[in-house]
């Protein structure tokens, strides 16, 4: 019998990134535990035209209720910890962890832990505009002592537009990756010293690590929040039985990036 904790996964949003973190997730659990292993998860993936509905019409009062719904249904096939995956609806985070039993893994907190594993405080943000324009994800930043910096107002449009008509749909366009790759440059000349694409699918356009330059992440780091958060993830799935998920989980942001990733490898 498995000794591994079971991850509750809210996926579909979009489908593309959720197999991000899927992979990324049993990557991790295969190389550390080796032989067949591979994570319990509890996958609730939603029909992104129903989140997507909602976001268009601002009704994020809806959006919670679907999510909420997906939550429990995790919990209900044995989830003994729940993420979202996806950057814009941790604006629902607050209502999700209020409704489960269950902890609710912010994609905010693996960010930042990422940020200070690579040793800075101040971040540039990539992703969708209310991740850009509104307090929710900054603010959760902030506690853990990551300020950051935005792109200008156009930028914000067209990065938002990039994600929306072609990285959710699976389209990953050149002439958007360069755009993407100035966005970053302008970043990191304001102050940035890492950028987190904080939107899941950016890291599709501009994996970290690709390229010859600074936008590409040789110079100037680049958080996959994906990635980041599938990491953190893994290590609570991972981590020993004898000790509470919040337990875990707080050891975890406290130390950064441990001992379990680094042996996996990825």
């Amino acid at each position: 019998m498995s000794t591994m904790r079971t991850l509750g996964l809210i996926g579909g949003m979009s489908w593309h990134s959720t197999v991000t973190y899927y992979r990324r997730v049993n990557e991790v659990v295969a190389r550390r535990r080796g032989g067949h292993a591979s994570a319990p998860v509890a996958l609730q993936s939603l029909d992104f035209d129903d989140v997507r509905a909602c976001q268009v019409a601002g009704d994020y009062e809806a959006s919670a209720r679907l999510l909420v719904e997906a939550g429990r249904r995790c919990v209900a096939g044995g989830a003994d910890l729940v993420a979202i995956a996806t950057n814009l609806m941790h604006k629902n985070h607050p209502q999700v962890s209020a409704a489960l039993d269950v902890p609710v893994v912010h994609i905010a907190d693996a960010v930042a832990r990422a940020a200070r594993a690579a040793g800075v405080d101040t971040i540039g943000l990539l992703g969708t505009r209310p991740v850009m324009e509104e307090s929710f994800y900054a603010e959760r930043l902030a506690e853990h002592g990551i300020a950051v910096v935005v792109p200008s107002a156009a930028d914000r449009v067209e990065v938002d537009r990039v994600v929306f008509e072609e990285l959710t749909r699976g389209l990953l366009l050149d002439d958007s990756r360069a755009r993407y790759r100035a966005i970053v440059d302008d970043l990191a000349s304001r102050g940035a010293g890492a950028v987190a694409l904080a939107c899941t699918e950016i890291g599709l356009l501009l994996p970290p690590g690709s390229g010859d330059g600074p936008a590409d992440g040789s110079a100037l780091g680049l958080i996959d929040t994906a990635v980041a958060h599938a990491d953190l993830l893994a290590e609570l799935v991972l981590a020993p039985g004898d000790v509470t998920v919040e337990r875990a989980l707080a050891d975890l942001l406290a130390e950064g990036p441990g001992a379990l990733t680094r042996a996996a490898g990825v």
